[in-house]
């Protein structure tokens, strides 16, 4: 049996980094062989949500890859159809209005858009404060794409962040086996 690539791309919503972790070795203990990716971004900034270099660290244990973090580096996924699925988990606004607009100027962006020429699925666990504002325009536009699948979302505190929108990232496995099948899973919006 053939083991399943799975391209995981990590952008900069820190905060929602110590919820990656636990994901990837849920899905590499299930045999995916996980490609790391990150935007600089990602890969060099210290927060107070923790240290890059021991994050980077971490991530290339659980995956026993190297993370992809150049334009260089991530180039020949579409050409050497290097991966059955990507997944960009934190995906933030930024991120979003630049796959709606056809921006690929970063490691992740342009990962999506090489391994988007192979029509195979990409999958999205959007955290960002402004869904639901500034970028929900650019949201509607890749949830009508083709081969773009949603991680369930809901907002994370409708109280004071009202526009905020954010993953069930412990919905990412099973979110990944659907996508696979080209199954959007439902329901997309969490109560």
């Amino acid at each position: 049996m053939k083991k399943t690539n799975l391209g995981f791309a990590m952008c900069g919503s820190f905060c929602t980094f110590s919820k990656i972790p636990p994901v990837m070795r849920e899905l590499k203990n299930s045999g995916y062989n996980i490609i790391p990716i990150m935007t600089p971004n990602a890969y060099y900034t210290d927060t107070r949500f923790g240290n890059a270099r021991d994050i980077n660290i971490e991530i290339e244990n659980i995956c026993e890859n190297k993370i992809l973090k150049t334009i260089t580096d991530v180039e020949p996924i579409g050409p050497k159809k290097m991966l059955d699925i990507l997944v960009i988990a934190p995906c933030t606004g930024n991120t979003i209005g630049k796959l709606a607009n056809g921006i690929y100027d970063t490691s992740v962006t342009l990962a999506a858009k090489s391994h988007m020429r192979n029509k195979r699925p990409v999958l999205i666990a959007v955290s960002t404060n402004d869904a639901l504002s500034t970028t929900a325009m650019n949201f509607g536009k890749l949830m009508n794409s083709k081969n773009m699948y949603f991680v369930p979302f809901s907002q994370d505190d409708y109280e004071k962040k009202p526009n905020s929108l954010v993953a069930d990232f412990e919905s990412i496995p099973n979110s990944v086996e659907l996508a696979l099948k080209g199954i959007q899973p439902q329901p997309i919006i969490k109560g």
